[in-house]
């Protein structure tokens, strides 16, 4: 409960509780036995306290009281000390699920007016399939209590039921239709109003349904095969809509359709010992699914892409293509070491615009291009769908200004990824961002370059520490500063006082 002036907290403010259900004996235990534990004899006190403002067999809303009520009940100081620790108890309350608590501004007069609406113990598989509230428990009684409490709120089937999971089991149940018939034609508009004017003010939220990919159980059991070893436990999912409902949901995720639904169900792990759908088991192979598609159908469209680039005609020259697109000066890149010589900047920067990425990029090889640089680009072109001269850039970028130990597979994809998320697609923007790298990059550099060196170290120190280039600055960062410095130099001692020295040294000794 986030209270930030206690003074609109007080004993003298009214409250009032809402609840939209009733008790069992299962929820008083798990209150008693797992909650408790969590949050306090204190707090499931002020739980009780608050349910108990109704009667036991009524839901809805209880009177307006003012919380003095509260305090009296809990046995607490109508002070700040004790605003303070109600506030707390509802906080503990709160955070695992048993309360939501609401301020109601009164519209007459600058009152408050706090509402408590409870909920109601999750039963033992709700609270132990949510892996906080458990790892809470465990922090609190410790692992082995942890067990032993849900062992405790489950009742044993027979030995002689241990092996009925796999065996055949027929649905008995009738249904409502086959027993009953309803008089359809005898309509009540006078009892349909009457329900709706007694119907309850607030209903219970219902909960928020996944995503679904619309797949039937008919449909599922109409396509999975009949001498599967899982064909029972799919028929088990008849009338399960929490199970179809994930089912739909992994379906709806990875783009699967029936038949691929079908083989992933028929596969081994999916279901466990007792019958149960592996959920986290599904998610993961029809993930694996979705990224084996993905990758044969980008493979279809590079392929479908070469044999239409091979079925057209192959072109005489290179003014046969579109027309070329000048190039501003201030556009203008520096020619790469690797064409010096062989074309002016103005041509290198027509060439970068207008020329087919194939072909600009042989242009900084000698032979042949490698394979592997082809397939990456191959796939910036046809999967990515970047921009022709963008991808010109990039190879400029990455071929004609880095430093080649940076030319990696990863490290292509990865400026191409970029580009695609910031937007570029065109020319200039290309351009605009590569300066924009190229200066982060200098920025990057000069901060691990500089203070590498002592304030006291010569001047030849630093000559030869500038002498290693910037792949050897890029490989070892920072230079340690040299912590040994050269002794003071005093005044020449003549041969004459040195022998005096030694002979002194030796009398000391007794070695004279």
């Amino acid at each position: 409960m986030r209270i930030r002036n206690l003074h609109q907290f007080t004993e003298h403010h009214r409250f009032y509780v809402f609840r939209d259900f009733a008790m069992s004996a299962l929820n008083r235990r798990m209150l008693a036995h797992v909650y408790q534990p969590m949050i306090g004899a204190f707090a499931a006190g002020l739980y009780e306290l608050l349910y108990h403002q109704l009667a036991d067999d009524r839901i809805g809303y209880s009177a307006l009281d003012p919380q003095r009520k509260l305090f009296l009940g809990l046995g607490l100081d109508m002070n700040e000390r004790g605003r303070q620790e109600l506030a707390d108890q509802c906080s503990r309350l709160e955070a695992v699920g048993l309360l939501q608590s609401s301020r109601l501004s009164v519209t007459d007069s600058d009152d408050y007016v706090y509402e408590y609406e409870l909920a109601a113990p999750l039963s033992p598989d709700e609270f132990f399939g949510s892996p906080h509230l458990t790892m809470l428990l465990r922090d609190k009684v410790g692992k082995y209590a942890v067990i032993s409490l849900r062992e405790m709120f489950y009742a044993k089937e027979s030995d002689e039921l241990a092996g009925a999971a796999g065996l055949h089991r027929e649905n008995l149940t009738v249904p409502f239709y086959e027993l009953f018939r309803l008089n359809a034609q005898a309509i009540d508009p006078e009892l349909d109003q009457a329900l709706a004017e007694v119907a309850p003010a607030r209903a219970a939220e219902p909960k928020p349904k996944l995503a679904s990919a619309g797949i039937q159980y008919a449909e599922i059991i109409t396509r999975f095969p009949r001498n599967s070893a899982n064909r029972v436990y799919v028929e088990r999912l008849r009338g399960d809509e929490e199970q179809l409902a994930q089912l739909n949901y992994v379906a709806y995720k990875y783009g699967l359709s029936v038949v691929d639904l079908c083989r992933l169900l028929d596969e081994d792990g999916i279901f466990g010992a007792r019958g149960e759908l592996m959920y986290d088991e599904l998610q993961l192979r029809a993930n694996l699914t979705f990224r084996q598609g993905r990758k044969r159908q980008d493979d279809r469209e590079r392929i479908m892409a070469r044999t239409a680039a091979a079925a057209e005609p192959a072109m005489e020259s290179q003014d046969d293509q579109l027309e070329e697109i000048g190039v501003l000066e201030e556009f203008y890149m520096e020619v790469p070491l690797q064409l010096a010589g062989r074309c002016d900047i103005h041509q290198y920067n027509m060439l970068m615009r207008n020329e087919p990425h194939t072909r600009f990029i042989a242009r900084f090889f000698p032979g042949t291009v490698p394979e592997w640089i082809v397939r990456v680009f191959e796939v910036i072109d046809l999967n990515y769908k970047l921009n022709g001269s963008v991808i010109n850039v990039l190879i400029h970028y990455v071929l004609g200004m880095n430093d080649a130990q940076r030319v990696t597979k990863t490290y292509i994809d990865a400026v191409a990824s970029n580009m695609l998320m910031k937007g570029i697609d065109s020319y200039e923007k290309a351009i605009r961002y590569v300066r924009e790298q190229a200066r982060l990059e200098k920025e990057r550099e000069s901060r691990q370059s500089g203070g590498g060196y002592p304030a006291a170290g010569s001047a030849t120190k630093r000559a030869a520490g500038a002498g290693r280039g910037p792949a050897a600055a890029a490989r070892g960062g920072r230079k340690k500063p040299d912590i040994v410095q050269e002794m003071p130099k005093g005044p020449q001692v003549s041969a004459e006082k040195l022998e005096e020295l030694r002979r002194l040294a030796q009398r000391l000794d007794g070695k004279a």
